[in-house]
């Protein structure tokens, strides 16, 4: 499997399915068809074995998948069977939500450390990690061996933050800044705009009432 060939909106639906199918174990649910996953997410059945389609074969014909069987392998090819250690790049009212945010934690992200150059967030605690002058990144990054870099600074100094953690050894960033970031190819990227996300919500209010 090389995992670069997957389209990233078959990714993203992994995770919606990984989720549905944990909402199916607190039921005590068994088996699930892919119509019923379907069903349950919003896409066609089609889609859904397709999507499974790119990492093996799962399930039985005529019977369906087993619940707690099929959620493994997502989380697997999820990389989801393992903790990734989280470094949060401003303490702001975005890092702070981000910092409180528990539903991290049982996806298996763990925030390590949170950084800020304003002197008056540094001490404070979010959660149970304190905020740390920015200074710290390169030796918090090995001490937590970090994996992921959230980058919630403004956009002026977002690229200058996004080299420091690269330098430090980071190989993957969730840009949560305005601002289009320049990473090397082997650097793993995703931009998380609020304001992109809502244009779209308002292309489609706009344009179904045309």
């Amino acid at each position: 499997m090389k995992v670069y060939k997957i389209p990233e909106a078959t990714v993203m639906r992994l995770s919606i399915y990984s989720r549905y199918l944990h909402q199916l174990i607190d039921e005590e649910v068994d088996t699930v068809s892919s119509d019923e996953i379907a069903r349950g997410v919003g896409v066609s059945s089609a889609q859904v074995r397709k999507d499974l389609a790119y990492f093996g074969e799962f399930g039985t014909r005529g019977v369906g998948y087993k619940v707690e069987e099929l959620y493994g392998h997502l989380m697997k090819i999820l990389g989801l069977d393992r903790r990734w250690n989280i470094m949060i790049i401003g303490a702001g009212k975005l890092g702070s939500a981000l910092a409180l945010y528990n539903g991290f934690i049982d996806r298996g992200f763990n925030i390590k450390a949170i950084l800020d150059v304003d002197k008056n967030k540094v001490g404070n605690k979010l959660g149970p990690v304190e905020v740390e002058p920015l200074g710290m990144l390169e030796e918090r990054v090995k001490e937590h061996q970090i994996s992921i870099g959230v980058v919630t600074v403004p956009a002026g100094v977002a690229q200058e933050v996004t080299d420091k953690l690269i330098a430090s050894g980071v190989k993957a960033i969730l840009n949560f800044s305005p601002r289009v970031l320049k990473v090397p190819n082997h650097i793993v990227l995703r931009n998380v705009d609020l304001s992109v996300n809502l244009e779209v919500l308002s292309f489609n209010l706009a344009y179904n009432n045309r």
